[in-house]
């Protein structure tokens, strides 16, 4: 039987603090990446690169951005989710539907990652001249679920739901 969070007294500030460590380390993380995406995306649905960020920077950024994203992305499946999973049905691995759906989200948010960059790639060696519709176009298809992960992986790490499986004791020991 899994107690439900309504079913624990409040947390003191303190215990918020302890509980709620993993989600504010991984929303400092997130906070980088979504700085990166909106400098991109802005300008892709503006039309317009910043004016201070040369095509270079702008293309340097985009590439940045992916990298970050990917290394992240594999820190947390190689180090974070598997500690996480042995506890936590939201961090378990599978095929398919069986995957739990912040995994699932890392492939689709890869799926379109890999296009974008490789276009910026194109265009950063000049096999390609950059076109801000075509880069809003490779934005897109994958935007919102990259948004609804940031998002949902926070909460998931929130203090309310990590109470749930570990001990104080044990949220120091987590590998955040």
């Amino acid at each position: 039987m899994t107690i439900e969070p309504q079913d624990y007294p409040p947390l003191s500030a303190e215990e918020f603090k302890v509980y709620n460590r993993a989600a504010e380390q991984m929303d400092y993380f997130h906070g980088f990446l979504r700085r990166s995406w909106n400098i991109l995306w802005e300008a892709a649905t503006s039309g317009r690169r910043p004016a201070h960020i040369s095509m270079g920077q702008f293309l340097t950024e985009g590439l940045r951005f992916a990298e970050h994203l990917e290394i992240h992305h594999q820190i947390e499946e190689t180090r974070i989710f598997p500690y996480l999973a042995k506890r936590m049905p939201e961090f378990r691995t599978g095929r398919g539907r069986q995957a739990a759906e912040l995994l699932r989200q890392h492939r689709e948010i890869h799926a379109g990652l890999e296009g974008f960059q490789e276009y910026l790639d194109r265009c950063l060696h000049g096999d390609e001249e950059l076109q801000l519709d075509v880069l809003r176009g490779k934005m897109e298809g994958w935007r919102e679920v990259l948004w609804t992960h940031l998002d949902q992986e926070v909460k998931t790490l929130g203090a309310e739901n990590m109470r749930r499986y570990w001990s104080k004791e044990e949220m120091a020991r987590l590998p955040m």
